[in-house]
């Protein structure tokens, strides 16, 4: 089964929020009580996301984190790599693709291979400014109804 795992998914929590109360910082407990996560393992998804460039973090009594730029440039699968690192949907799709052993007889790597491709382009072309906005809402291009459609040829996914 393809999922976040919890590290990424914290990371993309605390962006989101830190985008919606921009320009203001916002502390990792103030982030971990209001979404139910654990300080330690958020605190250290923060600092890493600080270490990668999509944070920066302020010291002091006021201090926390906030967006080192611009949520627009980054996307959903930036920050998913930064965490977790390369995100593969088989073993096969690896940087090297020698994990495999059925690799010469493989009769699905190719249509698996158009998936992957297309689930990296969906990651890949959402903003966090789009994870953070109102469902119903599209960012780039005006109002949407409730149940907005993303389609490729290889995956479309439906916002509830």
């Amino acid at each position: 089964m393809l999922k976040l795992t919890k590290k990424a998914d914290y990371g993309l929590i605390a962006l989101k929020h830190l985008t919606v109360v921009r320009p203001r910082s916002a502390s990792a407990k103030e982030v971990a009580d209001r979404f139910g996560v654990p300080v330690p393992v958020l605190s250290k998804v923060l600092q890493r996301l600080a270490r990668s460039g999509f944070l920066a973090s302020e010291h002091g009594t006021n201090g926390g984190y906030r967006l080192a730029g611009d949520p627009d440039r980054i996307s959903v699968l930036d920050v998913i790599r930064a965490i977790d690192g390369p995100v593969f949907l088989t073993s096969c799709f690896t940087e090297t693709g020698d994990d495999c052993a059925h690799q010469e007889r493989c009769n699905i790597r190719d249509p698996l291979r158009r998936v992957h491709d297309g689930i990296l382009a969906v990651l890949g072309n959402m903003s966090i400014t789009e994870l953070a906005a109102d469902p119903g809402v599209r960012v780039n291009g005006g109002a949407a109804g409730p149940h907005t459609n993303f389609s490729s040829p290889y995956l479309t996914v439906l916002n509830p």
